[in-house]
């Protein structure tokens, strides 16, 4: 067997058949001196017990002048006519001697870890890349069983695992890993693909070949791409600015920090506007924080608390620079940071152990600076890079954007509520008509403050306006829009127009609010208006609706119903006309009004909502301010999506002996009895002080309704906290107060009630108007 390759041929006794040229030149052993020796004798050294098992590994022979020679040898197997092997023929090289053919060369230089298994998952072949990969040179790994070679963990059952299944199945796998290697500082992501090899000539399977690609870069583009497309949906769901924090710090930890937090400017949890950045120190209050380990050990501030940064602080730099800051262990900044850390919570130093890379990006949005997120790696074995600095700052630039967002919202909020408060009614006046209690509940969705209100309105006669209304949208402008629907109601009340013609003209005011707005959201001034007026006198409750819900009346035996009446369009429509109802309600009975707020829901059905708020109303109570509290407990979800205006309203009635009423003929000779009618039951009343101003009133409204109005003439007396003098008479012209000059013989009649009274004035009827003059008593006793 003369050929350069080393080659020898051993029986399968042990002993030495065949000897090349190249054997020659490697042990110095010529064919002549080997031939029929045992092939033990050239052995300098046992060889391991894995290469002889595995027919390959590397054995020292000895050179003929008493050297020892490692070699690597390769052994295969001559079978017989029975199939056993009768010889093997052995091949020899020098380790790392360089490969003899260009499919070798490839093989070893090739850029990924390749290497050969046989069919038992021993070690045939590996090449350069996963040589280093694995830290040891080939002949340290040839011949040697895979699971020797390796740490016991559950990546390398799963390599294992798939090696089995290639020798088994002869089918090829690809797969991919995300594990560490033997002489890597880090794990590192892995796309292996294995395959198997046979022999050319009978298609026998003979071993398992492999190539891993070292994926890292690819994988963690993708895990910071997945990164950022969560922060899209787990970073803003809330418009709190806290719980937006956290969303950010949830997010952060334990994948990409060990420890995180933001700490915001103290502006931005108020309502100051943005100061610019401090050069010097700067103080900022904490308001999320998070940690691998429970309980957050390594947070040196507590949430709520404020921190001062000193302007050598990574943190402190990444807001003055407007950029991300990394600090990695050993700079003279970042340790005199830990020592900072450490000194005033000492803690948590056990846990601060091993901090070697923090991260500070500025969250900033819209141009303006709000806090500063800083992540730390301590157990996590890579340092911060430019692309965790590039990942870091798009993720704060997204949480900055939310946390502006809802601090814009927090602070409309805020505002349009200051606002719709300043224009609810804080104190109701006190009238003898209803006693009344009512709730306002602000909305916490997301939409913001609404345009819910009431109010109770004193009119003439001792009766009583009740209002509710609900303005289209949120914030503030149908806060404002609120507001200015609010004075209007109450402009139009002080006219003492009938609920239909108060609704007829607010409707016009809408239109025309709408139509001289050219921002077409503002255009949109939808509204919708409940006005009933009650007259304790005839205990009738007058009502007229503007697409608003009606009212429900609670009847002192316990009943409940809605009241029965036409919903007109919502204000804004205009062209449409509005209907009033009226019912004749008991001494004592419940109405209530409310926004659509309390009943209506998108997961609820507004009729058993309905059923729900006229249960809940029957329910007894010592007040009606626990009714209030009863009804907003059965009725509403735990989170109303809108505004809630509840107000209730329980009746009186002023009986007979407090209304006296005399027709009066249309004769200036009556005017004398009439006021001496008026004073008699002032006295009946023990009103005596205020017969003077009564007598003159009287003769005044009384003479004025004879010479100027219409019959039918009435005069009525109400006595109730104050005292009320009505002349009605069937003319519709309405008076009004003028300057008498010096030699006028009249002008100055209701100038002079206007004076001698607390405040007078005039409403139309259906059958023509009515004068009232109101005196101020003392409180009578309930």
């Amino acid at each position: 067997m003369e050929h350069a390759s080393a080659t020898a041929i051993v029986d399968a006794t042990g002993i030495v058949t065949g000897w090349s040229e190249g054997a020659r030149r490697l042990t110095g052993h010529t064919a002549e001196e080997v031939v029929g020796r045992a092939a033990r004798e050239l052995l300098a050294e046992d060889p391991p017990g894995q290469a002889v098992a595995a027919l390959k590994g590397t054995v020292v022979l000895r050179h003929r002048d008493g050297s020892p020679v490692p070699l690597a040898l390769s052994a295969c197997p001559v079978l017989g006519g029975g199939g056993a092997p009768d010889a093997y023929v052995i091949t020899a090289e020098r380790p790392g001697r360089a490969e003899p053919t260009l499919a070798g060369q490839a093989f070893q230089q090739a850029s990924m870890s390749m290497s050969v298994f046989d069919l038992r998952q021993y070690y045939l072949r590996l090449n350069d890349v996963a040589c280093r990969v694995m830290g040891v040179p080939e002949e340290a790994l040839l011949g040697r069983h895979f699971p020797e070679t390796i740490e016991d963990a559950e990546h390398s059952r799963g390599f294992n695992a798939h090696l089995r299944q290639v020798a088994e199945t002869g089918m090829p796998v690809r797969y991919e890993s995300f594990t560490g290697a033997p002489a890597l500082n880090r794990e590192h992501a892995w796309s292996i693909e294995m395959w198997p090899v046979r022999d050319d000539d009978s298609g026998e399977l003979t071993g398992v070949a492999l190539a891993a690609f070292d994926s890292s870069d690819q994988y963690w583009a993708r895990q910071r791409l997945a990164l950022l497309n969560e922060a899209a949906t787990a970073i803003g769901t809330t418009l709190d600015v806290v719980r937006t924090a956290e969303e950010l710090i949830e997010l952060l930890v334990p994948r990409y920090a060990d420890f995180a937090s933001v700490d915001l400017l103290e502006w931005v949890l108020g309502a100051d506007e943005p100061p610019t950045v401090p050069t010097g120190d700067i103080v900022l209050r904490r308001v999320a924080h998070g940690s691998a380990h429970e309980g957050t050990p390594e947070a040196a501030v507590h949430l709520g608390e404020p921190d001062i940064y000193p302007a050598f602080s990574p943190p402190a730099k990444s807001l003055r620079q407007g950029r991300a800051v990394l600090s990695q262990a050993g700079e003279p900044d970042f340790m005199r940071w830990v020592a900072e850390r450490n000194a005033r919570a000492p803690a948590g130093r056990p846990y601060r152990k091993g901090v070697h890379s923090m991260l500070a990006v500025p969250l900033k949005a819209r141009g303006t600076t709000l806090g500063v997120v800083v992540a730390v790696r301590m157990s996590h074995p890579e340092d911060y890079g430019h692309d965790d600095a590039v990942l870091g700052e798009e993720l704060a630039s997204r949480a900055a954007v939310c946390i502006d967002n809802a601090r814009r919202f927090a602070r409309e909020r805020t505002t349009a509520l200051t606002l719709q408060n300043c224009l609810l009614p804080r104190g109701l006046p006190g009238q003898a008509a209803v006693e009344v209690a009512h709730r306002y509940l602000p909305s916490g969705s997301l939409a913001g403050i609404g345009g819910d209100w009431f109010d109770v309105i004193p009119l003439s006669g001792s009766r009583v306006a009740l209002v509710v209304g609900d303005v289209v949208g949120h914030g503030i402008p149908s806060s404002a829009t609120m507001g200015r629907l609010c004075t209007a109601v109450r402009t139009l009340a002080d006219v003492d127009l009938p609920p239909d013609e108060l609704l007829t003209h607010l409707d016009d005011l809408v239109t025309h609010l709408a139509a001289g707005d050219r921002d077409d959201e503002a255009a949109e001034l939808g509204a919708t208006c409940l006005y009933a007026v009650y007259d304790p006198v005839s205990r009738r409750l007058t009502a007229a609706a503007a697409g608003h819900p009606p009212p429900a009346v609670v009847l002192p035996d316990g009943t409940s119903r809605l009241v029965e009446m036409t919903a007109g369009p919502p204000l804004g429509v205009g062209g449409l006309p509005f209907e009033a109802a009226e019912i004749e309600l008991p001494e004592g009975a419940v109405v209530a009004l409310y926004t659509d707020g309390l009943i209506e829901d998108r997961d609820r059905d507004v009729d058993h909502a309905t059923d729900e708020l006229c249960r809940a109303l029957t329910a007894r109570t010592e007040t009606l301010d626990d009714l209030c509290d009863t009804v907003l407990k059965a009725v509403l979800p735990e989170e109303p999506g809108d505004d809630v205006a509840l107000l209730l309203a329980r009746t009186r009635a002023l009986g007979a002996d407090r209304v006296a009423t005399w027709d009066v003929p249309p004769d200036p000779a009556h005017v004398a009895a009439t006021r001496q009618a008026a004073t008699e039951q002032l006295t009946a009343w023990g009103l005596d002080e205020a017969a003077f101003v009564t007598e003159l009133v009287v003769s005044e409204l009384v003479t004025n309704a004879i010479r100027y109005g219409e019959p039918p003439i009435q005069l009525r007396l109400i006595r109730d906290r104050t005292l009320i003098c009505e002349v009605s008479d069937g003319s519709s012209t309405s008076p009004h107060l003028r300057r008498a000059h010096a030699f006028d013989e009249g002008g100055r009649g209701l100038l002079l009630v206007a004076q001698l009274t607390q405040r007078w004035g005039s409403r139309q009827t259906g059958s023509g108007k009515t004068i009232w003059a109101e005196q101020s008593l003392e409180p009578l006793p309930d």
